[in-house]
């Protein structure tokens, strides 16, 4: 008897939690370059997909992917599989910073980091052809919730039609992710983590150009204001938030479920969360807590599951 749904393993599992920390960090490091650099969302998300590929190539090198044959893209496989995450990456950046936009951050990060496993176990359940176990659901359904409690203001709600636009972007936003979970959830021959993350960045912020040369500059912000704090921080949000999270996710991937990898990218949220209670001073409350703690219990129930007999 073979069994199916197994808990990932261990390093899936370290691997998937990693990337989920290192993005909650990647959002105060973004606010601090806006703030510090005085740049659109759109030049901060541009930098961070061009910087976090640099450094994934840089990675690469270091572990001697650069002297393989096959550092490029040999196969049309390959080369489809970098321009769709490339594409999704850039789908999923443009349509976030345009939902916060359109929203506030809180609306944003809520719509489109908890729709995420909604989107994949949906599609799930279409391609397998069965509902989802009641551990699963019980996860998402935790996931959402806490989301919710964690990241969610009534005076956020406000905005009519402006509302109703930007609920879509960030649902778009979602859905891309959730999509890249489940297209980099296959592996392809000649693709590592690491080569998937650093030319799909690339390819992300290439793409993103078009929509950075027609979104307005800050006036008097300098297109790269050469200062040591600006610098520092945009090194960090492209090496660390960026391309170590990322190859980790990519690498995660491969050893779990689609549904469990996007449960883990709820500890983006949380992180940042957290660290903005610790660093910044600010108060979550009650409620706030409430829903850092189903966080957790969403997240560790995606992991800790027995196998399903076939």
């Amino acid at each position: 008897m073979s069994t199916i749904d197994a808990a990932p393993s261990r390093a899936a599992t370290a691997s998937l939690i990693t990337a989920g920390i290192l993005w909650g960090t990647g959002g105060l490091a973004g606010a601090m370059l806006s703030e510090r650099a005085g740049w659109s969302s759109v030049a901060i998300a541009v930098c961070r997909l061009a910087l976090g590929g640099v450094f994934a190539l840089l990675l690469l090198g270091c572990a001697g992917g650069l002297r393989s044959s096959g550092f490029l893209p040999r196969t049309g496989a390959a080369f489809r599989r970098l321009l769709t995450a490339g594409a999704l990456l850039a789908l999923y950046q443009a349509c976030y910073f345009a939902a916060v936009t359109l929203t506030s951050v809180s609306v944003a990060t809520m719509t489109t980091i908890g729709s995420v496993p909604v989107f994949v176990a949906l599609a799930g359940a279409v391609g397998e052809r069965r509902l989802p176990d009641r551990v699963t659901m019980a996860s998402i359904a935790c996931a959402v919730l806490g989301l919710v409690l964690l990241t969610w203001s009534p005076s956020d709600a406000e905005g009519g039609g402006q509302l109703v636009l930007g609920l879509a972007c960030a649902l778009a936003s979602g859905a891309g992710f959730a999509t890249l979970t489940i297209v980099n959830g296959k592996p392809v021959e000649g693709l590592d983590p690491l080569r998937t993350t650093a030319f799909g960045c690339l390819v992300g912020a290439v793409l993103l150009l078009p929509l950075l040369a027609l979104s307005a500059t800050p006036q008097g912000a300098a297109l790269w204001p050469l200062r040591t704090d600006v610098i520092a921080v945009a090194i960090y949000l492209g090496a660390v938030p960026t391309a170590l999270a990322y190859g980790a996710y990519f690498r995660g991937l491969a050893g779990a479920r689609p549904v469990v990898a996007a449960l883990s990218a709820l500890l983006e949220p949380l992180t940042a969360a957290v660290l903005a209670a610790v660093l910044l001073g600010d108060d979550l409350g009650v409620v706030g807590w409430c829903g850092a703690v189903l966080l957790v219990g969403a997240v560790a129930g995606s992991y800790v599951r027995p196998a399903t007999p076939r």
